[in-house]
């Protein structure tokens, strides 16, 4: 079975690559488990915080703590940031009842970041 930093490295790197193909500049990345936020870009003179959390299906990924991303937009109001949330769902890619292990396929689900408002 995969442990939640393997759930967290495999999720950072969904979110990393999907803000690299959207044009964000990286300023700061924190790869530590709930060390938030994880990425800290730039895009379009605009600071953007961006909290990565990964989980295994039949998890939803878009489910968040909301205590937690508060604080995380209050932070961000500080320094003009807009806070986002990237949740990133995995399942074994044979069968989602299946564990997902190292040496297993995996189907992803991440629908892109969802603006904190």
């Amino acid at each position: 079975m995969l442990q939640a930093k393997d759930i967290h490295k495999l999720a950072m790197k969904e979110v990393g690559d999907h803000l690299a193909q959207e044009g964000f500049e990286f300023l700061s990345v924190n790869s530590e488990l709930k060390k938030d936020p994880q990425f800290v870009c730039l895009k379009e003179k605009k600071l953007h915080f961006i909290v990565v959390r990964g989980c295994l299906y039949p998890e939803n990924p878009k489910d968040f703590d909301i205590q937690l991303m508060k604080q995380v937009k209050e932070h961000g109001i500080k320094y003009k940031a807009t806070t986002y949330f990237a949740g990133v769902g995995f399942a074994n890619a044979q069968d989602y009842e299946l564990p997902l292990t190292q040496n297993d396929s995996y189907a992803v689900n991440f629908d892109g970041l969802q603006i904190m408002e």
